[in-house]
Order: structure tokens, then C-alpha cells, then sequence
């Protein structure tokens, strides 16, 4: 876990006067907007993706494939309806260089893309990428028949040597460190020669509903998939060769983005409307709709949107949370305010994240004067008068807004690099000064 000297700009987080009352816009997802621009990429005729997350992981994708020669035309709906990218997929081609930034979909998602190009791509990013475990996906490939050079690294830098196709079939990967592994076979597996049938052989995998998330949208493109979700074999997922439609998609709010906001409405007793919030979603996010009514609030789903209330208490949660690990920045910041403890588990995980999560958040927290200790798979919060002082964000966009969480209920909190929040969330801190005078998404 190191912290970028060059990032030294300290955000005073608003501490609320009162409860919040406001309506936020929030932004479109990174995970459905980056997958939708692969499969895009991929498909045998042009495709239109509306409302697209616009991001840094998200640019680093839409530059990465460009970079490999996909055709990307950015504008406006007709209707005036928002942001519209027309993706014209042709024939993938190097030598090329593909920038990951710290984008985990980027660096996973591309290198199974890029077997299908003719020639070298070489994938670099920040130095964090470099420690961000690779080696499910640089091992599946080269099983599949795959040459990949990574000098034993099993991550960032490395370079797929592109031969036009990839013969494809049976792999085994242990994907318990990153459900991303199982999502980057599958994505591309249409268009290997014999498609992709990937057996999960580790431990329990983490964030199952973005790999349920991989497996809907690919069936919306006319892949077929068999999958353990529809009766298939327990931890195995079967992808057959064909071509991928072009679709007209939009994509929907960002419901992990819209967790600090709906956190506000629970530390201030007040009230926060999500609009279009989605009846039915693959997205990790949803679960906030049942883990924040557990936690003091009370969720419905209106009209308008997802309308949050807080009724001026917080209780502590015993929670796992395996499924929807991004999730823990933000209910730590919570339940750091609470008025019981919390223990939240099922997140080993998250020490492999953009940051080791769960070290950066009892470091951060405890400076507070928090009472947090890491277990083996999460942490204990016993909640404590907190004070301010400086939140550091390791460059992870969901310490950031964890900070600015606590920032709401304790006075002098500051939140070094909120920068970094561009990477999923543009604009965050105009969001949530926003949210706080009522004219947020405005």
C-alpha cells in the first residue's frame, strides 16, 4: 500500500448542517459501460451504447480499442437524450500499446481481445497495475494457446503476441482472487475458434453478480452461455463460437457510485432520491437497497427513482459480503458512525484491490480516532467519537468517498487526492456539495 507523494491536495469534506434532501443524477456504471464497449468491439456490425460512463476507466478502455483499431465516434442522441458512442467494430490490429491506468476491466478484460489482433500489443498502466494479480487470465490464455510474454510475472507489463485467432476450448483457472478472470474468458470466447468452456477450481469466487452481469449481456448480444445460474455445473461456464449482434444499449446509473449518496441520507436523518434506479439489475450495488435498511434506513422504489430515508440512527451490521466486495469502503465509513459494533467479512479480497482496502480503511479510520482491526477476511468497527484530520486515498476512488461519508458527521475531515474519484465518478465533489445545498444532478 504506498501513497503518491505528487498527490498532496487536500479536499475539506462538508460537514452537513443538517439532513440532506436532494435528488442526484448519478452517472452510468463503469462495469456495464466497459463491458458493453467490448462486446461492441467485437461484434460483427456496428453497435450504439447510450448514457456510457464517462470516466478514466472508461476513456482507458474506449483509447484501448481504439488502439487496436476499433472505430469509436462519440455524440449526442437525437432526441437530445444524452451521450451516445457509436462503436464500428474492424479487423483488430498491432503493434499497438494499451494503457490500463489502474483500470482492473482494462488490464483483464483486453488481454483475451487482443490474442483475436494481428500483432503485438503491449499493455502497460500505473505502477499499482503492476501488483494486481494477472496470472488467472496470462495463464488461462497461453492454455488456450495464447503466446504471452510477462517475464514470469504473472502481471503488468506484458505483451500478447496477436495471431488473428485463438483456438479456444476447456481452461481451469483459480479465479478466488478476482472474479474478473472468469469475465475476460467469457467475453472474448465467442470468438475463439472452439469458444470457451472456463472451470472455476479455487475457493468461493468473490463478486458472483458481476460475472452474472458478464453472462446477461453477452446473451443480449446472441451469445449463448451455460452458466451454474441455469442449472449448468456448479463453477463452470460454457461460451459457444459465434458471431456477436450489434445492439442499441443503455446503460444504467452506476448503483455502487450512488452508495456515498445514500450513505448521506443515513448519517444526516435525511432523504436521498437515485432516479432511474433499476427494478431488476445484475449490478453489486442493488444489495445497498437491503443493506442499508438493515443498517437504520428505509428504501423504495418510486417513480422518481430509489428514494433512501434515514431515521437519524445507525445500527452496526454483521455482514458477508463476498458478493459485492466494492461495496465495503463505503458501509465501513458508516458503521464507523453507528451506535453498535460491525464485523464484515467474505472480503480478503479487497487487499488486492486498487489498494490493499482493508489496511487503508483501519489506517484511515483509526487516525480518526476510529477502533477498527482487520480480520482474515474483513474488519471489526467499534464505533468511536471520531475527529479531523487527513484522509489519505492510496488513489482509490472508494476511499475517497469513504472519507467523505465520515466528512458529513465529523468536522475537519480532509480527503487528500478526491481526484482520484474521476476514475468511475466524474465531478464528485460537485455532486456532493451539490447534494448538500439540494441542487445536486441539477
Amino acid at each position: 500500500m504506498t501513497e503518491n507523494p505528487a498527490h498532496s491536495t487536500l479536499w475539506p469534506a462538508p460537514l452537513a448542517s443538517g439532513a440532506v434532501d436532494a435528488t442526484v443524477h448519478v452517472p452510468g456504471s463503469k462495469s456495464v459501460t466497459n463491458r458493453a464497449l467490448v462486446l461492441a468491439a467485437l461484434a460483427a456490425e456496428p453497435g450504439w451504447i447510450r448514457r456510457p460512463l464517462r470516466s478514466r476507466d472508461t476513456l482507458l478502455m474506449a483509447g484501448a480499442l481504439r488502439a487496436l483499431g476499433v472505430g469509436i465516434e462519440e455524440g449526442v442522441g437525437p432526441d437530445g437524450s444524452g451521450e451516445v458512442w457509436r462503436v464500428i467494430p474492424s479487423g483488430l490490429a498491432g503493434p499497438a500499446t494499451v494503457d490500463v491506468g489502474n483500470a482492473g476491466t482494462v488490464m483483464r478484460f483486453l488481454p483475451p481481445v487482443a490474442t483475436l489482433a494481428d500483432g503485438d500489443i503491449r499493455f502497460d498502466g500505473d505502477p499499482r497495475s503492476y501488483e494486481r494479480p494477472l496470472h488467472g487470465v496470462i495463464d488461462a490464455l497461453r492454455a488456450l494457446g495464447a503466446r504471452i510474454d510477462d517475464d514470469g510475472r504473472g502481471a503488468l507489463p506484458l505483451t500478447v503476441h496477436g495471431g488473428g485467432a485463438l483456438d479456444g476450448g476447456t481452461v481451469e483457472i483459480d479465479a478466488s482472487s478476482s472474479s474478473q478472470f472468469v469475465s475476460a474468458l467469457l467475453l472474448s470466447g465467442p470468438r475463439f475458434n472452439q469458444g470457451v468452456e472456463v472451470r472455476h477450481t479455487g475457493e468461493r469466487l468473490p463478486s458472483m453478480p458481476h460475472i452474472r452481469m458478464t453472462v446477461d449481456m453477452l446473451r443480449a448480444v446472441g451469445v449463448q452461455v451455460d452458466e451454474p445460474e441455469t442449472g449448468g455445473e456448479p463453477n463452470v461456464w460454457r461460451v459457444t463460437p459465434g458471431a456477436l449482434l450489434g445492439r442499441d444499449l443503455v446503460i444504467e446509473p452506476d448503483l455502487s457510485n450512488a452508495q456515498p449518496f445514500l450513505a448521506a441520507a443515513l448519517v444526516t436523518g435525511g432523504r436521498v432520491t437515485i432516479p432511474d434506479w433499476p427494478a431488476h439489475t445484475t449490478q453489486p450495488g442493488d444489495a445497498l437497497r437491503e443493506i442499508f435498511t438493515r443498517m437504520g434506513g428505509s428504501c423504495e422504489l418510486t417513480e422518481q427513482g430509489l428514494v433512501l430515508t434515514g431515521s437519524g440512527q445507525i445500527h452496526g451490521i454483521d455482514i458477508d459480503l463476498s458478493e459485492v466486495g466494492e461495496l465495503t469502503p463505503g458501509i465501513a465509513a458508516v458503521a464507523a458512525l453507528a451506535d453498535s459494533p460491525s464485523t464484515l467479512r467474505g472480503v480478503a479480497h479487497l487487499r488486492l484491490h486498487e489498494t490493499d482496502r482493508l489496511a487503508a480503511l483501519t489506517k484511515e479510520i483509526n487516525e480518526l480516532g476510529g477502533d477498527v482491526t482487520e480480520t482474515a477476511d474483513g474488519l471489526h468497527i467499534r464505533p468511536r467519537r471520531l475527529h479531523g484530520g487527513i484522509f489519505h486515498t492510496y488513489d482509490d476512488h472508494r476511499m475517497a468517498t469513504a472519507g467523505a461519508v465520515i466528512g458529513l458527521a465529523v468536522d475537519g475531515v480532509q480527503i487528500e487526492n478526491v481526484a482520484t474519484t474521476a476514475k468511475t465518478l466524474p465531478d464528485f465533489p460537485a455532486l456532493w456539495t451539490g447534494m448538500l445545498t439540494g441542487a445536486a444532478g441539477a
